[in-house]
């Protein structure tokens, strides 16, 4: 899968050991996702194109370089994606934020669509799409979906823990996507669940069970 990029980084991987425990809190637990998310952000973006520009510094005129006007949208995947949002506009303020709702049907495992708020101006936009949990791959297909129906043609999807099922799925669904992934679990249960995994990521965000 040559879409995907598996994050490699030392305190991203601690940070999602303190995830997998059990016994974390739900104020811990939102605190990691949001910082990992923070760190996903910076690797990411690591493509944006820049532009040189001449900055008076106290001493002298310096080149140097900025982002140049590329417009970003962040879209979390309703509810658990909302969890990386905050980390995410912590690199970048001035992004926008759209919300997608996809919930899984219990039986078929597939995605519904329930909820969609996009900024006016979307199209032409970077779209990051936002969901800790890549299990079987049918919501972030959904939401990428929805996304090119509203003319996106930049999108890249972060999530911090993937089932090979999931990624494979994804990728062959929406080979164009990026995607960048903290860490590759083993498998899905029957249930559809990541194993090992980290438990319902939504849950332990908003402490819901």
């Amino acid at each position: 899968m040559n879409n995907t990029i598996i994050m490699d980084h030392p305190l991203i991987k601690h940070k999602i050991s303190l995830l997998r425990d059990k016994n974390t809190g739900s104020k811990e637990f939102r605190e990691l996702v949001s910082e990992v998310a923070m760190l996903m952000c910076y690797e990411a973006t690591r493509d944006l194109p820049l532009k040189e520009v001449e900055i008076e510094t106290p001493l002298a005129v310096a080149r140097s370089q900025v982002i140049n006007s590329v417009k970003i949208a962040f879209v979390p995947i309703l509810r658990a994606g909302l969890g990386m949002v905050e980390g995410m506009l912590s690199l970048i303020p001035a992004a926008k934020t759209g919300h997608i709702g996809m919930y899984r049907d219990p039986e078929t495992l597939a995605p519904k669509e329930y909820y969609c708020k996009l900024p006016m101006d979307v199209a032409s936009r970077q779209c990051y799409i936002l969901d800790p949990m890549l299990a079987t791959g049918g919501s972030a297909i959904g939401a990428v979906q929805v996304l090119k129906d509203y003319g996106v043609k930049n999108i890249k999807l972060l999530c911090i823990i993937a089932a090979p099922e999931g990624l494979k799925a994804l990728s062959e669904a929406h080979p164009d996507v990026q995607i960048y992934c903290a860490h590759l679990d083993e498998k899905l249960n029957a249930e559809g669940y990541i194993l090992p995994g980290l438990g319902d990521a939504g849950d332990r965000i908003f402490g819901t069970k």
